[in-house]
């Protein structure tokens, strides 16, 4: 009950990140460069300091190779995130980043042995179908490309980076260090950017960075290592339904029937993936 719970409580923060983003990307027009640096360095702030207190005035180092790992793949995230939330609405790009997450995931738990049973690849073929209802054109008329594509790329480095979180022995300093090394990747886009003007989109971005990321990611780099590969993709599937209630009611932005039919099979695959693990489900 109490992983549950605390993958709710990531479910949620990870929800609330779209929403910030898209008020700070979408709606308030800040530089999508300038919002991914200052939700990292934000992030950065908090986790460092956090972990220099948990850690009695030190804090732990992890290897190279997964702190390198970590901050390559976070920036990936961020940087695909933050262009496509300047053009896609907050749910669909939930949706879609989600379900990238999944493919990414799944195809990572495969090729490291994990062999899910029969009800977790239904529900993944139901939720991904969902996926397919929401981005297929309609009527002449769909999702924007270029914000669905960087959404999916967005969603391959969040994947990766999960997936990187279950080699991260000490989660705090982990998430600590790997927002750390993302925000001078995050700089160097600015300065090819050229940055832009300022708006009130910098205060969603630094609410994002300090507390929906910063605070968020430390908690599921602790929960992730429990999960399962194709467990934790799928679970993540739930946000999308979270980022559209919070988009309708902070944003105005509400979605139409094919997003609820496409979250409806998203939710449908989640209950038949969750019904019977696999042998390797969930562990403690």
């Amino acid at each position: 009950m109490r992983l549950f719970l605390l993958t709710t409580l990531v479910m949620i923060a990870f929800a609330a990140n779209s929403v910030l983003n898209r008020m700070a990307v979408g709606v308030a027009g800040l530089d999508p460069g300038v919002a991914g640096a200052v939700r990292l360095g934000a992030g950065a702030a908090v986790l460092l300091v956090l972990a220099v207190w948990r850690g009695g005035g030190g804090v732990a180092r992890p290897r190279p190779a997964v702190a390198l790992t970590g901050a390559g793949t976070l920036f990936l995230y961020i940087f695909g995130f933050t262009v496509a939330n300047g053009r896609i609405e907050a749910g669909i790009g939930a949706l879609i980043l989600f379900g990238a997450v999944q493919i990414t995931m799944f195809a990572a738990g495969l090729l490291m042995g994990e062999r899910p049973g029969a009800a977790r690849w239904l529900g993944a073929a139901v939720a991904f179908g969902g996926l397919v209802v929401l981005v297929a054109p309609a009527g002449g008329a769909g999702v924007d490309p270029l914000g669905a594509a960087m959404m999916a790329l967005g969603g391959l480095g969040w994947g990766l980076y999960s997936l990187n979180g279950r080699r991260a022995g000490a989660p705090l300093a982990a998430s600590a260090v790997n927002f750390t090394l993302a925000l001078p990747l995050a700089l160097g886009w600015v300065a090819l950017r050229g940055g832009g003007d300022l708006t009130w989109g910098i205060w969603p971005a630094l609410l994002s960075g300090a507390v929906t990321s910063g605070l968020g990611y430390a908690l599921w780099y602790a929960v992730v290592p429990r999960l399962a590969p194709s467990l934790a993709a799928v679970a993540q599937l739930s946000v999308p339904v979270l980022a559209a209630l919070g988009g309708a009611a902070l944003l105005g932005e509400v979605p139409g029937g094919r997003f609820w039919l496409a979250a409806a099979l998203v939710l449908g695959g989640i209950g038949l993936a969750l019904r019977r693990p696999g042998r390797s489900g969930a562990r403690g």
